[in-house]
């Protein structure tokens, strides 16, 4: 058993729930904030630790909580406040921070939220750190009595740690200017608000760029609704309706972006990391001209790679297990077809501003248009089923969900793909078919989503 599969607490991105629910009440709040605390004690007298949240209602006593327990531990606390999560992994990097706590719970629904953890090295805990600070909550959860939530003085943020990000994001692309640019941002009224305004109006020293942002102004409750990375086609109908050359879309916690052309037509991370893997061997900055994908990205990005004379590799899903093979192949370029992606040499974790900018450079430094960078890649026909369920019981000891995949792969051979699998961070199974024929697709899609439906789905 692996140290991910053995995690009952901890997902592939932190611990994430329905606020105020298990595992993410009051008590198992305050009994991580101390077991943090106590595991940063081992090597740290007065351990510094960064906190940093995104826009949702229950974002604030979350915060509230931890610090408690964390201060209960002899940590110093102070928060960037509202900022996206690998803001917390460069500042934590940057000033010297023991950890960094992000309270955010990505591009889930607003009921939801979560907790990540970051070290002192800006990447996420390693699995051994993590399950030793999930062993002592379990143990000793039960046996806590957490403060009141409303009883807990509010954290208060300093601004000075938002704007040492922008101006990190502004270095991370030296000379690079959006004056005269037409462009559509939409900030999924999620953290990227707190930033965007801002780091756009540096980038446009002239003040001749027709920016548009869209979802600007949370109020708890309406973060990535009907907007941002869930919902690119809405980015994708204002490009056009603006007349931009260039939509931008991101989600709750600005870690991952998506584009959209002149077109209306949305181009997600498969297609960012073709252009980004192109320019980046141009260059010879592609270490081993070799670039980290994972299960979920289309053959259609494997095919137009090799014909650049790049290979690729594909990790499980999750940026963790994408930075994992990155590092053992020492790979300059990863990501996901979520948005995600990854330039270890500018960045320690994925981060949707960042590969914005990256964007914007290179479309300057071509003279190229969005589509036309990304306009030869052929994409095989992809879809995704999510069926919500009731337990995670491993599909290969479901007869009748075993028998409707082996289906699918012996008629699909290799003119498709199927890829089954759980997420990490919500209780849903996710069916991806992929085929030249969109009719073999659907309907090994729907059999294999109707198995698992009928065996354990909600």
């Amino acid at each position: 058993m692996t140290a991910a599969s053995a995690r009952k607490l901890f997902g592939t991105d932190g611990i994430r729930a329905v606020a105020g629910q298990s595992p993410l009440d009051p008590t198992t709040i305050f009994a991580t904030g101390l077991a943090l605390g106590h595991s940063l004690r081992k090597t740290a007298a007065q351990p510094r630790v960064l906190l940093g949240r995104d826009t949702r209602e229950s974002s604030p006593w979350i915060a509230a909580t931890l610090a408690a327990a964390l201060r209960q531990t002899g940590a110093q606390l102070p928060s960037a406040g509202i900022v996206p999560t690998p803001a917390v992994a460069f500042l934590a990097r940057k000033h010297g921070f023991h950890a960094g706590i992000v309270i955010s719970a990505s591009h889930n629904p607003w009921q939801d939220n979560g907790i990540k953890l970051f070290g002192a090295d800006g990447y996420k805990l390693p699995d051994a750190v993590e399950l030793a600070i999930e062993d002592e909550i379990l143990h000793h959860a039960a046996q806590l009595q957490p403060p009141d939530p409303a009883s807990l003085p509010q954290v208060e943020d300093n601004s000075d740690f938002k704007f040492d990000y922008i101006q990190f994001l502004i270095d991370s692309v030296p000379g690079l200017s959006i004056s005269g640019l037409r462009i559509v941002a939409d900030c999924a009224n999620g953290a990227a608000a707190a930033i965007a305004p801002e780091l756009f109006q540096r980038l446009d020293a002239s003040g001749s760029a027709q920016l548009t942002l869209l979802h600007t102004a949370p109020n708890g409750r309406n973060i990535n609704l009907n907007c941002g990375a869930l919902h690119p086609e809405h980015v994708a109908s204002e490009t056009v309706k603006h007349g931009a050359e260039l939509g931008l879309t991101f989600d709750g916690d600005a870690d991952r972006c998506l584009l959209a052309g002149a077109r209306a037509n949305v181009i997600n991370g498969d297609a960012i990391l073709l252009m980004a893997a192109r320019d980046l061997k141009a260059r010879a900055l592609l270490t081993g001209d070799l670039v980290v994908a994972t299960t979920m990205s289309n053959m259609g990005l494997e095919a137009a790679l090799k014909q650049s004379g790049i290979r690729m590799l594909r990790a499980p899903v999750g940026d963790r297990y994408v930075l994992e093979q990155m590092q053992a192949h020492n790979a300059a370029l990863g990501g996901e077809q979520s948005g995600h992606i990854l330039f270890p040499h500018l960045a320690t974790t994925g981060d949707g501003l960042l590969t914005a900018l990256v964007v914007l450079d290179l479309i300057a430094r071509t003279g190229r248009s969005i589509d036309a960078l990304s306009a030869d890649m052929k994409v095989f026909p992809q879809t995704i089923v999510n069926v919500k369920v009731r337990e995670k019981k491993p599909l290969d000891q479901i007869a009748s969900v075993a028998a409707s995949i082996r289906a699918a792969e012996e008629d699909l051979k290799d003119k498709g793909r199927v890829v089954i699998r759980y997420s990490g961070t919500e209780p849903l199974a996710r069916v991806m078919i992929e085929a030249e024929s969109e009719a073999a697709m659907r309907h090994h899609a729907d059999a294999i989503a109707a198995a698992i439906r009928a065996e354990i789905g909600l």
